[in-house]
């Protein structure tokens, strides 16, 4: 089922992400995971490809787990950076023989130091969008940014990348993690100025633990706002508490989304079906899984 599908049925839904292991050894680890997410009955289910291509080799395997033995549908990852062109088309003859239709397509973050693009590699998003396109009929997701990205010297020029996304056929976006619902409206009313019509699924990540929080704003530049950051500070020290004030946390910013007609939530869920169970669990008389 193509995610496009239901993403204007007027229900909600709620998706899960998901990243594949590093070593072929924890596959089955991996398997489990899924094993356990597809039992919240997830819209569907997202799997990586791997920051630096490390992870990629596992992508369709983890994606043909999702939706051909536990019937979630999937939605498997590509980006510019760890692929060639010819990687690319290989992956998505893959995905036919698997009857995948979605995929997320990203330019992925440059490693540093590396040659990038080689000539044989997209260089951005909107090149692989379109190529993905031509090859067959799937649904193409892609990301953006409430805050900006990172490299992008104002969210006007960013913006404008963004249309160029969904110009080349992009049918649905996906937001970076925001932790102030405020960022995320403020970002939807300069996408409909840029009349960038692409459903926008908003992207929430419970934070339960202090060190992840760390590393999200060394990585992505996030606005932590006070409210936030003084549940890091007041509970950074107590995992047990940590863990379930993060699962509060991101608990009210879904149900705030919700009632301000945000049908469609994207769970970061680090591969922890505990942590999205709580939280579905949290949204029981709210999100009716199918």
């Amino acid at each position: 089922m193509k995610i496009s599908e239901f993403l204007n049925n007027g229900k909600v839904g709620i998706s899960c992400e998901l990243f594949p292991p590093k070593l072929g050894s924890q596959l089955n680890n991996a398997k489990e995971v899924v094993r356990e997410m597809a039992k919240l009955s997830p819209s569907y289910m997202s799997i990586t490809y791997g920051a630096t291509g490390g992870t990629s080799e596992y992508t369709v395997d983890i994606a043909n787990e999702i939706q051909n033995v536990n019937h979630i549908p999937a939605l498997a990852h590509l980006t510019c950076v760890s692929s060639t062109k010819e990687k690319v088309h290989s992956v998505i003859e893959q995905l036919k023989e698997k009857h995948i239709e979605n995929i997320l397509a990203l330019r992925g973050d440059i490693p540093r130091e590396a040659d990038f693009p080689l000539p044989n590699q997209y260089r951005y998003a909107c090149e692989l969008i379109a190529d993905i396109k031509s090859q067959g009929d799937f649904c193409i997701g892609g990301a953006c940014y409430p805050e900006g990205h990172p490299e992008a010297d104002s969210i006007q020029e960013d913006l404008v990348h963004l249309k160029e996304k969904v110009d080349a056929g992009c049918d649905f976006l996906t937001t970076q993690m925001f932790f102030d619902n405020n960022i995320y409206y403020n970002f939807m009313y300069k996408v409909l100025q840029k009349n960038i019509k692409a459903p926008v699924i908003a992207g929430i990540m419970p934070v339960t633990n202090s060190g992840q929080i760390k590393k999200i704003i060394s990585l992505s530049g996030n606005m932590v706002p006070p409210r936030f950051k003084a549940i890091v500070d007041r509970f950074s020290d107590n995992p047990a508490a940590m863990r379930q004030a993060g699962i509060a946390y991101a608990t009210e910013q879904i149900i705030d989304l919700i009632a301000n007609g945000v049908d469609h939530v994207h769970i970061y869920t680090m591969n922890k079906p505990d942590v999205a169970g709580e939280i579905l669990q949290n949204l029981s008389e709210i999100y009716i899984r199918n």
